[in-house]
C-alpha cells in the first residue's frame, strides 16, 4: 500500500495552475506526527502540501513516516534550501522531488516565485553534494511551459537526476476548475519526443516511464484513462486535517486521523462507500501518485507496448485495459 501526505495547504509559491495558496491550512488544524502514528506499513510516501517546509515539526513528521514506509519522498519547490539540507542531514535516506515548471523565465512566471528557478536548482545541487542518492526534479505541464519540456529533461539527464512528468488537472484539491490545454497537441507531441528520448536510454525504468508519458500525452488530448484507478484501495490521501481520502482529485473522507485509527477507518462502512464513488469516478485523471501502482498491478500492458517499441524502434499506439488512447502521432 502507498500513502500519499499532504502535511499544510500553506505554500509560499502562486502557482498559476493552483489556487492551494489562496486557502491555507491553519496551523493549529494541521495533522501532527503524533495523528500519523496510527499508519499502517507502506511500500512508499510521499509527503507533500502545500509547501511541506513551511511546517517547524516536518522531521518529527518525517520520523514517523519513515518507520511505516519502505521509501519516503518529500515533494517541495526547492525554495527553502537550508531546510531541506537540514532535513536530508537528519534522513540521509529521504528522497527529494523539487518542482521546477521550466526554464527560469517560465518557472518564475508559472510559480510566481521570485528567483524560484535558481532556489530550485541550488536546493537540487545542494542535495547532490550531500550525496543523497534519490534525487529528481518534475514538471507540470501547460500551454505557457511546453517548450522547455525538452530543455529540461537534457538538465536532469546531464546532472543524473530523476525527472518526472505532470500535466495540469482540475480538482478541489488544486482549488482549479478552469485549467486547459489550447493546443493539446503541441504539448503531447513533446511528450511523444520525450518517450522516444527515454525509450533510447539503457535504462528499462525510463522504458516504462515512456509509457507514462505517452498516457500523459493521452491524456493532454482528452483520451480515456488507459489503467482502472485503485484510488482510495491501493493508496490513500492524508489532507492536512488528517482526513483520508482516496485522492486528491475526490474529496471524499473515509474518516479522520485525528478521531479514529487507520485501520478503524480504512475498514469502515464510510470507507466502502467512499471506494464505490470511486468506481464511477469519470475524471480520468493521469497522475504518477495514481498510476505508478496501476502500472505495477498491470506490469503486462506497459511491458508489451515497451517490448513493440523496442522491437520496431517506433512509438506504437498506446492501449489500456479500458481500450485505446492516441494514436502515438
Amino acid at each position: 500500500m502507498d500513502g500519499l501526505i499532504a502535511v499544510t495547504y500553506r505554500c509560499n509559491a502562486r502557482c498559476h495552475m493552483c489556487n492551494t495558496w489562496q486557502f491555507p491550512s491553519e496551523p493549529a488544524e494541521e495533522i501532527t506526527a503524533a495523528d500519523l502514528v496510527s499508519l499502517p506499513k507502506l511500500s512508499f510516501a510521499n509527503i507533500t502540501g502545500g509547501e511541506p517546509f513551511l511546517r517547524e515539526d516536518l522531521a518529527e513528521i518525517v520520523e514517523v513516516v519513515r518507520a511505516k514506509a519502505d521509501r519516503v519522498v518529500v515533494s517541495t519547490n526547492g525554495y527553502y534550501t537550508d531546510r531541506v539540507v537540514a532535513l536530508a542531514k537528519r534522513f540521509p535516506d529521504l528522497g527529494f522531488r523539487v518542482s521546477i515548471e521550466g526554464l527560469p523565465a517560465a518557472n518564475d512566471e508559472l510559480r510566481g516565485l521570485k528567483d524560484g528557478f535558481d532556489h530550485g536548482i541550488r536546493t537540487l545541487l545542494e542535495l547532490r553534494n550531500l550525496g543523497v542518492d534519490d534525487i529528481g526534479f518534475g514538471i507540470t505541464l501547460s500551454d505557457r511551459n511546453a517548450d522547455d519540456l525538452l530543455e529540461l529533461y537534457g538538465l536532469a539527464d546531464a546532472m543524473g537526476l530523476e525527472f518526472a512528468t505532470a500535466a495540469m488537472h482540475n480538482t478541489y484539491y488544486f482549488h482549479k476548475f478552469d485549467n486547459a490545454f489550447e493546443d493539446s497537441e503541441r504539448i503531447a507531441g513533446n511528450l511523444e519526443e520525450l518517450s522516444r528520448r527515454l525509450l533510447a536510454t539503457r535504462r528499462p525504468k525510463n522504458w516504462f516511464r515512456a509509457w507514462f508519458n505517452m498516457g500523459l500525452a493521452n491524456y493532454v488530448r482528452g483520451g480515456e484513462r488507459l489503467l482502472p484507478c485503485d484510488m482510495g484501495t491501493d493508496i490513500f490521501f492524508v489532507d492536512p486535517f488528517g482526513r483520508i481520502l482516496p485522492c486528491n482529485g475526490m474529496e471524499a473522507s473515509m474518516g479522520s486521523l485525528k478521531t479514529q485509527s487507520f485501520d478503524e477507518i480504512w475498514n469502515s462502512e464510510q470507507a466502502r462507500e467512499v471506494r464505490e464513488k470511486v468506481s464511477c469516478c469519470s475524471q480520468e485523471c493521469w497522475m504518477i501518485g495514481s498510476v505508478s501502482p496501476a502500472m505495477k498491478k498491470h506490469i503486462a500492458v506497459p511491458a508489451m507496448w515497451v517490448a513493440k517499441a523496442k522491437l520496431t524502434g517506433d512509438l506504437p499506439p498506446v492501449k489500456g485495459l479500458r481500450g485505446d488512447g492516441d494514436d502515438g502521432r
